[in-house]
């Protein structure tokens, strides 16, 4: 490993002990179960989940990423600056529908920006139980606001050491810190490895059965008074903490006696790296020992999780029933050890037993053989009832074979379409959900309103509908000029439904008569989909469709398609849900289709509108570049020119207000003022006054910014004015990079009396100078000044013009400061460059 990737595995090492540390202590003060932090990635606008305590990563997957304009309270928090308090499920749902929508459950949660020196890191997030009264949760906040403002200095102090806090990976998970010591024999202690000191509670010395006055305070002390059995381990462990790397379990440690103890190991984190402080705890398990052995004579599979899903006990039925030896399931993840367990309808419910008070039951289909196969739709298997019972630190359940489920009172009432509408059973014979949770349709819906696009549409159908049923391939076809044309697929053989795409609204294919009579078709098998259409090409043995037609307000729109791996059947609930699905997906479908067609017309308005050839010069080079917003409506009214202005040139920017075809109808009426005002040899202040008052007779609703700066290209004289637009950068000669500083008036289109002072510079040979549009120098969640910085650094790595030709120069100039936000793939704004050159008279690159 090179030093300098030494370096950096430390700072991250550092940045996440930092963030441990902080979330740990954020729990803490929210009186919460659990809690994490987001921080921004390298990814504009994206932030990452870098930290989660207190609940199995694995599980909470679809929460890693969070893009800061997503109706998320995470979102929300960092975008705006603002505290977030959601105090139960009924507010959640009234505030935030689509998180409610994906956790269902009955928890409450803050949020809290991180900000250090004006620069947003992130956003501190806690769960914790549902209250009625959110003044109740009002000093947990202010203790919470407190820890991350601790966090955001610290994080300000690693930017201003020259560290990136940054993060592009997974989440660190962990442990949440012990919960209601004062029930449980539990002590603490800290040691800081820099001045060697130790501190401990005096629960620790009640617990360990030494006076105060009877410890020396040294580390090798505190080992020996916890763990006189082998202090060496204990040493080992609390330097190897102290270096960024906690044991990522509890550990047992023994007395004199041979008695067992746990002790769970953490860093506090700090600014300046390693070593870090070291915080942990010692626990007196309770008498668990009598209660295990008495367990494992029940007739009934138990077995326990720790709150990052890890399974700490299970008794020999439990084994037996999940077809795992005890060896192979105790200390290892759920879903590792039982590896059919890992599918989404029983994530739903196991997210459900850790984020909400209430037991949950369940039906699973355990394989053939010893459990080793990771896919349970196979024939045959056992069917199991798992109950799952959550705890303040653990989780238990309890499996038994279908059947026996009426042994118990909850068993009794238990039925799973009955149960809060958040519990499926799977249909024994099918191993698919009989009734999907209601949950996964309300997040399709939602998410379609907020899908403008065709593919977006089609991925949304795809994140949500299929997980919801089962399904696993996915094909939508949609019509035009009375012909099917496949949009999207997933799941079939690659190329299989080649031969589908274009046919005829005549074609005998259940995708066409499902649209043609308006009624969606159900197979439940392949014989049943061969037998209706005789000869047709099936791209499997066996397993079930549904053709869905997609008809919006009476106009057809396409079919969908469902396909399921192996056979299975539709209730009349799962028909009625896939119908009208159906239809909101139509009408996503065409709501795309008319964004299409606006978007198409922008477009090509806008091109219509931008300049083909630019004006030139003999010792003036330009070159400019023009990259639309890939959100919303794709084309705004960014512009720029260049036009003959007396003996000399004009460079003008701009940027019209909003996006659309009325923000480029504007930008095209601004950009022929200005060419007319330019042409007719006016000064740059009345080029502007004359373009503002223009846009204000105009009343379009909208204002612009606007830069216009005339060169004299003989003395290098150039005269500008500025209207609200970003500062221009010049680069000299020498290569140093200066953000200018002109004097403006207001934007254009506001004030009809507005004055825009005009400021002279001289430029220099070879000196570039580079107007651009604010979209390519902002960033979601970091100030503006930042990106300029960026820019300006990016431009005086540049190179020199001594040895290029000026355009081809320029060019390659042009494609550098733009390369970042062509690789985007979100693009919240449009973004307009225009560099310009100014050779020596005897200069001979063309």
């Amino acid at each position: 490993m090179t030093a300098s990737a030494e370096r950096e595995d430390q700072a991250l090492e550092g940045l996440a002990a930092l963030l441990s540390g902080a979330v740990r202590d954020a729990i803490r003060a929210a009186r919460g179960f659990a809690g994490g932090v987001y921080l921004r990635s390298s990814t504009p606008g994206l932030l990452r989940l870098a930290v989660l305590a207190g609940l199995p990563g694995p599980l909470f997957r679809p929460w890693w990423r969070m893009h800061v304009d997503r109706p998320f309270p995470v979102a929300d928090a960092h975008r705006l600056g603002v505290e977030v308090l959601l105090a139960d499920a009924t507010e959640t749902m009234r505030r935030y529908p689509q998180l409610a929508a994906g956790l269902p459950f009955q928890f409450g949660s803050l949020y809290v920006p991180v900000v250090g020196a004006s620069t947003p890191f992130g956003v501190l997030t806690v769960l914790r139980p549902a209250t009625s009264d959110a003044t109740e949760v009002l000093p947990d906040r202010d203790r919470m606001t407190a820890v991350a403002e601790d966090l955001g200095a610290a994080l300000a102090g690693l930017v201003k050491d020259g560290h990136s806090v940054l993060w592009d990976g997974e989440p660190e998970c962990l442990r949440p810190p012990a919960q209601d010591p004062s029930a449980r024999c539990v002590g603490g202690f800290t040691w800081d490895p820099v001045d060697g000191t130790v501190t401990a509670d005096d629960d620790l010395w009640s617990l360990l059965g030494i006076g105060r006055e009877g410890f020396t305070g040294t580390l090798e002390a505190l080992a020996e008074a916890v763990t006189p059995d082998d202090p060496r381990l204990l040493l080992a462990a609390l330097r190897e903490t102290a270096a960024g790397h906690p044991p990522p379990h509890p550990l047992p440690v023994r007395t004199a006696d041979g008695g067992l103890r746990v002790l769970e190991l953490w860093t506090a984190g700090s600014a300046s790296g390693p070593p870090y402080r070291v915080c942990g705890v010692v626990v007196e398990p309770d008498p668990g020992t009598a209660a295990d052995a008495a367990a494992d004579l029940l007739p009934e599979g138990v077995f326990a999780l720790d709150l990052l899903g890890v399974i700490t006990y299970a008794n020999p039925r439990a084994a037996e029933l999940l077809g795992r030896p005890r060896s192979e399931l105790l200390g290892r993840p759920l879903w590792d050890a039982v590896p059919w367990l890992d599918r989404p309808a029983y994530e739903d419910h196991l997210r459900g037993a850790l984020l909400s008070p209430e037991p949950v039951h369940f039906q699973v289909r355990r394989p053939h053989g010893n459990g080793h196969e990771t896919s349970p739709e196979r024939r045959g298997g056992a069917w199991l009832t798992l109950s799952v019972y959550p705890g303040s630190s653990s989780l238990t359940c309890k499996i038994v074979p279908v059947g026996r489920v009426s042994d118990t009172a909850e068993g009794a009432a238990f039925d799973a379409r009955a149960a809060v509408g958040r519990t499926a059973v799977d249909e024994p014979g099918t191993g698919v959900p009989a009734t999907a949770p209601l949950y996964r349709p309300i997040v399709l819906a939602i998410a379609l309103t907020e899908a403008v696009t065709a593919r977006q549409v089609s991925e949304v159908v795809m994140r949500e509908l299929l997980p919801a049923f089962g399904g696993r391939r996915l094909a939508i076809y949609l019509l035009q000029d009375r012909r099917m044309y496949l949009a999207w697929e997933t799941g079939f053989p690659q190329g299989f439904l080649a031969p589908f795409d274009g046919v005829g609204l005549d074609a005998k294919i259940p995708g066409v008569e499902a649209l043609t009579s308006g009624r969606p078709l159900f197979f439940e098998s392949m014989q049943q989909l061969a037998a209706a259409y005789p000869g047709i090409a099936l791209d499997a043995k066996e397993g079930a469709r549904a053709f869905l037609p997609l008809i919006a307000s009476g106009r057809p729109v396409g079919s969908c398609i469902l396909g399921f791996d192996r056979s299975r059947t539709f209730s009349t609930e799962e028909r009625t849900v896939l119908t009208a699905l159906a239809g909101l997906i139509a009408q996503a479908l065409e709501r795309a289709r008319r964004y299409d067609s606006e978007a198409a017309l922008a477009r090509g308005l806008q091109e219509a509108l931008l300049p083909h050839r630019l004006s030139a010069h003999p010792l003036v080079k330009t070159s400019g570049r023009y990259l639309p917003g890939t959100l919303g409506m794709d084309v705004g009214g960014d512009w720029y020119d260049v036009v003959e202005a007396g003996d000399g040139l004009a460079v003008v920017i701009g940027d019209v207000q909003g996006h659309g075809v009325q923000a480029a109808a504007t930008m095209g009426q601004l950009r022929s003022a200005v060419r007319a005002f330019a042409l007719g040899d006016r000064s740059p202040d009345e080029v502007m006054s004359g373009t503002n008052r223009l846009l204000i007779d105009l009343d379009p609703g909208q204002f612009a910014s606007c830069c216009y700066i005339r060169i004299d290209p003989v003395t290098g004289i150039a005269r500008a004015a500025r209207a609200g637009h970003p500062q221009p950068l010049l680069r000299h000669p020498d290569g140093r990079t200066e953000v200018l500083d002109l004097p403006g008036g207001v934007v254009l289109g506001v004030d009809p009396q507005a004055r825009y002072p005009v400021t002279e510079l001289v430029l220099e040979p070879d000196a570039v100078l580079a107007l651009y549009t604010d979209g390519l120098v902002e960033r979601p969640g970091t100030d503006i000044d930042e990106g300029v910085d960026i820019l300006r650094a990016t431009l005086a790595r540049a190179g020199t013009p001594d040895s290029t030709p000026g355009s081809r120069y320029l060019s390659r100039a042009a494609d550098l400061l733009t390369s970042e936000a062509r690789k985007a793939t979100e693009r919240p704004d449009d973004i307009a460059l225009l560099l310009t050159i100014l050779r020596a008279p005897d200069a001979t690159g063309q």
